[in-house]
């Protein structure tokens, strides 16, 4: 572990202190304060993303917006990006992965998704990630703790250990009922796949509606021992 990062660590375990008690919207402004020209917002689209769009546009407008195009999304999830786009007088910036479907079929074979999600997600989300971020000192996500085991340690702030820079989920202490509470409150276009059963949305192939009492992660890459496509630890 380099110097860097130990510093970084303990500054950043102050940051997480001082800001657990804090709103997004302030979360948000200590970004934007520290890392305006080095900092950028992933967006899946999905109701925290949708959330923190609006946030981020009403406190930093200039902040960028990108999303991970796997070229497998939903009608639905396009859509609503372009509802957004237009909203907020905005164009998110499109990450693809070097690979086409195509050649991912040619290279791994049809559907590689049915046959390892795993291989599928380091293509398409995972090295296009690590590809976007090389070029920020600092990212926001719309993480939340209760949405799975994995995520229920989350700070505020954090050392982001995969990518190599700053990490900031100012919604992590949020609710599932706070997050559309806003959404309502403030009109923010979302995702309609969420009105039918689909509270977390991935790409259309790896993604089903959860049925009334299931896990929220339920219906992501179903049949699988998978709950993470592996953007966050």
């Amino acid at each position: 572990m380099s110097n860097r990062h130990l510093m970084a660590d303990e500054e950043l375990q102050v940051w997480a202190d001082l800001l657990e008690a804090k709103s997004p919207q302030e979360v948000l402004v200590k970004a934007v304060e520290n890392y305006a020209g080095g900092l950028v917002l992933a967006s899946s689209f999905g109701a925290e993303d949708v959330v923190l769009i609006d946030m981020l546009h009403n406190l930093a407008p200039t902040i960028p917006v990108f999303y991970l195009d796997t070229n497998k999304h939903f009608e639905e999830t396009y859509a609503t990006r372009d509802k957004l786009q237009e909203r907020y007088g905005t164009k998110f910036i499109q990450v693809l992965p070097k690979m086409t479907l195509d050649e991912q079929a040619r290279e791994h074979g049809e559907k590689l998704w049915e046959k390892d999600p795993h291989l599928c997600c380091q293509i398409r989300k995972v090295e296009p990630l690590q590809r976007v971020l090389s070029s920020y000192q600092a990212w926001i996500t719309g993480i939340r703790r209760e949405q799975s085991p994995t995520r229920a340690n989350a700070k505020k702030v954090e050392w982001d250990e995969k990518f190599d820079l700053v990490k900031f989920n100012p919604l992590a202490d949020w609710t599932n009922g706070q997050v559309w509470e806003y959404i309502h409150a403030h009109d923010v276009p979302y995702n309609p796949l969420h009105d039918n059963h689909y509270p977390s949305i991935g790409c259309s192939v790896c993604t089903k509606a959860v049925q009334p009492g299931q896990d929220p992660r339920a219906g992501r890459w179903a049949g699988f021992a998978k709950t993470e496509c592996g953007l966050h630890k």
